[in-house]
């Protein structure tokens, strides 16, 4: 992309559990397990002790999903001539939506007007954006959007 960047903006999911807490709450979840499961090998209740193993493993298997879905990063960038979105996984980067500045809009949608769409639309189609941030995130991005393209259509260097 040519020229000065209006918008350079990276939206990564939130997540509230962090790698030192996903050990801490699987080896005390473990701990836990493993002391019923000798309670109850103790009880006689052989079988016991094979669910509480799933358990745990039901439960890592769970977070590590979640964890790997706050890898994802989307990238929205303004410049005078041109919006870009991509999103980033593990896997690589996707190029979403390329479109020139001058003829996009930025348009809140949708049915549910309590958690609507951020989207970026030129002659009917649109991607949405945004949809990791919550509802007030999300509006408050969609005017710091809104500025940007702004100042890109009238080439204001003052960011």
């Amino acid at each position: 992309m040519d020229g000065p960047f209006y918008m350079d903006a990276v939206i990564t999911p939130h997540r509230s559990l962090s790698q030192r807490g996903f050990i801490v709450l699987i080896s005390v979840l473990t701990t836990i397990n493993a002391l019923s499961a000798i309670v109850f090998l103790r009880m006689g209740a052989a079988p016991v002790p094979a669910f509480l193993g799933l358990d745990v493993f039901a439960l890592t298997l769970a977070l590590l999903i979640n964890r790997r879905g706050g890898l994802n990063r989307e990238r929205v960038q303004v410049t005078a001539s041109e919006i870009h979105v991509w999103r980033e996984t593990p896997k690589g980067a996707e190029t979403l939506w390329r479109s020139p500045t001058a003829f996009t809009r930025v348009a809140l949608v949708g049915a549910d007007e309590d958690d609507p769409d951020l989207q970026l639309r030129l002659s009917g189609r649109g991607v949405a954006v945004a949809r990791a941030l919550s509802r007030a995130e999300r509006c408050d991005f969609a005017a710091a959007l809104e500025r940007a393209v702004r100042k890109a259509r009238a080439g204001d260097a003052n960011l």
